[in-house]
């Protein structure tokens, strides 16, 4: 069995950011990072199945908005390198969430010097820059409401009202170190949020190769490429239904009750098999675990 939890966790890091290495979460002891442990984003970030399905459901989201997808498209390589891409936004999550401060604002620093560099204009002819507080409160908001609905989903179903609140208002600190404004703080808030950007969101083709490009994503192994498949599967079924509706990938009920099921019988060998991730390293540096 001991193998077998190995060789799982061992492909489980390599989709991670924590696979990039730069990152100690372990030291230094005792420092709670941007949020500490009793935060709930400690709770919602810290569940590998439900965040790559959030994750996955929210580069579907953002693929919407025809300025924050000009930027990815002009200025990445997520074409040729998808899981590159997972992977630096997994790290970018992980350590500003469970990392020490030092180790949280210097990703901070870094991603907020590399927007300043992506400026373009969009194929419809409107000026983009990834540094825009409107883009960046757009990419925010499709990232940590994805990550909720999968925590609730297939985490924990009853985390209280003033709980699911207070994650809002807590990781909203990072969106603004970013240079995000007026960034939602609430349940209402981010559904009132989402609601008033509709209007201005598009599916084109771009959009449509973001998500052909996510679904065929290379696994870790063939032994994986089920799970993978499924995971890409469950971030679709998560998505608002005008947003699936808009994409292409509107499911039917029974294939929606489908995909749920085979993650919740999934996900629990993930849970026992992680014994590394980034909330364990970082529940070990504040002395909470062996």
């Amino acid at each position: 069995m001991e193998f077998l939890r190995r060789r799982i966790e061992t492909q489980i890091m390599s989709l991670t950011g924590l696979s990039l290495g730069m990152l100690d979460l372990e030291k230094p002891k005792g420092d709670p990072g941007l949020f500490g442990p009793d935060s709930v984003c400690w709770r919602v970030h810290g569940d590998f199945s439900s965040m790559l399905i959030g994750g996955t459901s929210a580069l579907m989201l953002q693929a919407l908005h025809p300025l924050a997808l000009a930027g990815v498209w002009d200025h990445s390589n997520f074409r040729q390198d998808m899981l590159g891409r997972l992977r630096r936004t997994s790290q970018f999550i992980a350590g500003t969430t469970f990392g020490s401060r030092k180790d949280a604002e210097w990703l901070i620093d870094r991603v907020r010097t590399i927007h300043l560099k992506v400026v373009g204009t969009a194929p419809d002819g409107r000026p983009y820059a990834a540094s825009d507080p409107e883009l960046l409160t757009w990419v925010h908001v499709a990232e940590v409401s994805s990550f909720l609905k999968a925590h609730l989903r297939y985490r924990n179903p009853d985390l209280s009202a003033a709980d699911q609140d207070r994650y809002y208002d807590e990781i909203a600190l990072i969106a603004e170190r970013l240079g995000a404004r007026d960034v939602p703080r609430s349940r209402q808030a981010i559904a009132d949020y989402l609601q008033r950007m509709r209007p201005q969101l598009l599916c084109d083709d771009r959009s449509l190769e973001v998500v052909r490009l996510l679904l065929a994503a290379p696994a870790p192994s063939r032994l994986a490429q089920p799970f993978g498949s499924l995971i890409m599967q469950a971030g679709i079924d998560l998505l608002p239904d005008w947003a699936a509706e808009m994409l292409g990938q509107s499911q039917s009920p029974l294939q929606r009750q489908a995909i749920r099921a085979g993650v919740k019988r999934s996900a629990p060998l993930l849970r026992w098999a992680m014994r590394n991730g980034a909330a364990q390293r970082a529940k070990r540096r504040m002395g909470l675990t062996p």
